[in-house]
């Protein structure tokens, strides 16, 4: 987790332009929440939430004009809190002089944006919000398959890695070996990324670190990506069922959101790589409406109806 970003991150991110306090831009944002200044304007600050990047829209500019230059100043310099990191107008929309004259007292920076205000505010929620959330480290291989963030688990030396090797191979991409950074985005979707010093990098048994991006292009590897299914790979033993039919529901928690998880017993002679891309092919199915499952469950209970009526 990292406990600020610095308006510089965020200016360079999503490209903003700067229209005064360049000397600022090392000002920290400890919160991802936006703050539109609407009772402020009236001279309303008993909530001012003057840590949080102020943005301006058509309506607040417009409200702004509407002032004397006196009323316009003096809320202005109320406005640029010394905790305020940063003003942000959206539409490319001029900010007043006065704004300017007080922003230049204060110290805070001001930017624009060429986008609407709605478009903006998000923009900047979601770079806040995954540069801010709390982050935790979980074992595995984070790969991408077929579009499918699948998370790959199992007992150390299993063949996690290998696996992960052979479906790079056929075109698959890596995003995290051995560690994977999560982090929860909303109530639905975790985000899944590399450490930094394990970035683009796998480890294999025998050969030791390789770099992927260098080895197979930099279409073979993904900064991050949605963990939409875990599958967790177990030595296959003649004691222990294993779901045949596919229709036990499994789940694993991460970061407080439920993941879909899928069991794959390893042997000797099972490519693993292929049951992965088949498990990722199916779950897409399933999630468009498709259940094999329930098509052989319903053909058997045709056959049964049709035998009892012929007896």
């Amino acid at each position: 987790m990292s406990e600020f970003v610095t308006v510089s991150q965020l200016v360079n991110e999503l490209r903003l332009e700067v229209i005064c306090g360049d000397r600022h831009l090392d000002k920290k944002i400890t919160t991802s929440d936006i703050s539109r200044p609407g009772l402020e304007l009236t001279g309303y600050f008993n909530y001012y939430p003057q840590d949080r990047v102020q943005l301006f829209g058509r309506k607040e500019a417009a409200f702004s004009e509407k002032m004397t230059h006196e009323e316009r100043l003096i809320v202005m310099k109320r406005l640029c809190g010394k905790n305020t990191p940063v003003i942000v107008f959206a539409r490319g929309l001029r900010p007043p002089a006065e704004m300017i004259q007080a922003a230049n007292e204060k110290g805070v920076p001001l930017v624009i944006s060429p986008l609407s205000t709605s478009r903006i505010s998000g923009m900047m929620s979601n770079f806040l919000e995954s540069k801010l959330a709390t982050r935790t480290s979980i074992h595995g291989v984070f790969v991408e398959v077929y579009g499918l963030g699948v998370l790959i688990q199992g007992d150390s030396g299993i063949g996690k890695s290998e696996t992960a090797l052979e479906l790079i191979k056929k075109g698959h991409r890596l995003i995290a070996d051995d560690r994977v950074d999560v982090y929860q985005q909303d109530e639905r979707t975790v985000i899944g990324e590399p450490a930094r010093i394990l970035e683009h990098l796998i480890e294999i048994r025998g050969i030791g670190i390789i770099d992927v991006m260098n080895l197979f292009g930099a279409s073979s590897v993904r900064g991050s990506g949605q963990i939409q299914l875990v599958i967790y790979l177990e030595n296959w033993t003649k004691d222990k069922k294993f779901d045949r039919l596919g229709g036990a529901a499994e789940t694993v928690q991460i970061a407080d959101v439920d993941i879909p998880k899928i069991s794959i017993p390893v042997k000797t002679g099972r490519n693993v790589a292929i049951l992965i891309e088949v498990a990722a092919m199916n779950f897409r199915a399933k999630t468009m409406g498709y259940d094999a499952t329930k098509t052989f469950e319903n053909n058997l209970t045709a056959l049964i109806q049709a035998n009892s009526e012929d007896m």
